[in-house]
């Protein structure tokens, strides 16, 4: 395992970290487990044993890759891994939750055939505690400050780069060796509200959805049918995820339902897409939406003169990010290349004094840094 800081520092908004780890699953289970107790002071709780044994049989035939790293985890806790009273997953100091903007460029409509998705990762700068309608903690820190990359090559199955807010063993952002890219956005973000409970129940939580799909699919089609099969929970804060391949297939995958993207460029923000389908006919916005209408009108504008190359792809991120004159940010901005299996990210790292932002320079982040 290795962990270096790539982006940022004490005095930015943001300090990056990548923790790129190889091995077996209980290795990578393991590694990750460390970095959350030795540096966050992460550990295992209480969990109803019902539900535990319940998860873990789902895992076992489900989610395998998963399962083993709950044993490195138990592991670096000198726990037994089947115990039934300990929740060992949810490496997590923060809760969850974003604004969000994405835009898929399918290689039909790219300057080079490569399929492509863009997105910023749009949150409040506060802490949880503020975000809870309370006063921050002494040295709390606000909740997007601290997102990791992290890069896994296990032996036995798909490497995979992801970006994470807060959540090791989640992702945000991903894409896997066979090219297979997800991003995740609120979906409805006008109903959106704090969870009231970050208890786990059986399937996926929203932030493991990603990672799930990466671990165990290479392609759409694969995908769907993961899906269709898993079960999932929210804690009520419900997410849509838009998920691509190299093969140039796209999809956005809404609360069971799929909405399919076609050979076109597909916009994606925070409003459910299936009850919204024409991007000409939105609704007007309202101090509850956070602009999700007018920046899927402004992406779909500068998307439909295909083709796209990189930089006019970049180009209409940056046309609805959110700056300093919003109550949140654009913390992150990532293009996902399903084609190259790599990913570039920009970091958010403050305001200026002007009233503009400051970002880090492009990393370029491969799934198999080595090969």
């Amino acid at each position: 395992m290795t962990i270096t800081q790539i982006a940022g520092g004490e005095n930015d908004f943001q300090l990056v970290r990548h923790l790129s780890v190889g091995g077996s699953q209980f290795d990578i289970g393991r590694a990750m487990a460390e970095e959350m107790r030795d540096r966050f002071g992460w550990a295992p709780r209480p969990a109803d044993r019902t539900v535990t044994r319940a998860r873990m049989a789902w895992f076992e035939r489900h989610w395998p890759q998963h399962l083993e790293r709950l044993d490195g985890v138990a592991a670096t806790f000198d726990l037994d891994p089947d115990r039934d009273d300990l929740c060992l997953d949810g490496l997590s100091v923060l809760p969850f939750g974003s604004g969000c903007s994405a835009l898929w460029c399918p290689p039909s409509a790219s300057t080079d055939g490569h399929g492509r998705i863009a997105r910023n990762y749009d949150f409040f700068t506060a802490t949880s505690s503020e975000i809870m309608g309370g006063a921050p903690l002494p040295g709390e820190l606000p909740m997007a400050s601290r997102p990791y990359v992290i890069t896994t090559t296990p032996e036995d199955g798909l490497a995979s780069t992801v970006i994470t807010m807060n959540d090791l063993d989640g992702a945000m952002d991903g894409v896997n060796e066979a090219g297979l890219a997800v991003v995740l956005l609120i979906a409805d973000v006008g109903a959106a509200a704090p969870p009231s409970s970050f208890e786990p129940q059986v399937g996926l939580s929203s932030v493991q959805l990603p990672r799930f799909v990466l671990d165990t699919c290479e392609n759409v089609e694969q995908a769907k049918q993961a899906l269709l099969l898993a079960k999932h929970y929210d804690h009520g804060t419900p997410l849509h995820y838009l998920i691509a391949d190299a093969s140039g297939k796209a999809f956005v995958w809404e609360s069971e339902h799929i909405v399919e993207a076609g050979d076109a460029p597909l916009c994606v923000t925070n409003h459910p897409l299936r009850r919204h389908p024409d991007p000409m006919a939105l609704p007007a916005d309202d101090e509850t939406t956070m602009d999700t209408f007018g920046r899927q009108r402004t992406l779909f504008e500068r998307a439909k003169d295909a083709p796209l190359s990189p930089s006019r792809l970049s180009g209409a991120l940056g046309e609805v990010a959110a700056g300093a004159d919003r109550m949140w940010r654009t913390t992150w901005t990532t293009v996902l290349d399903t084609h190259e299996r790599t990913m570039t990210a920009r970091f958010y790292l403050g305001d200026t004094p002007e009233g503009g932002t400051r970002f880090t320079g492009e990393l370029r982040l491969e799934t198999r840094p080595d090969s």
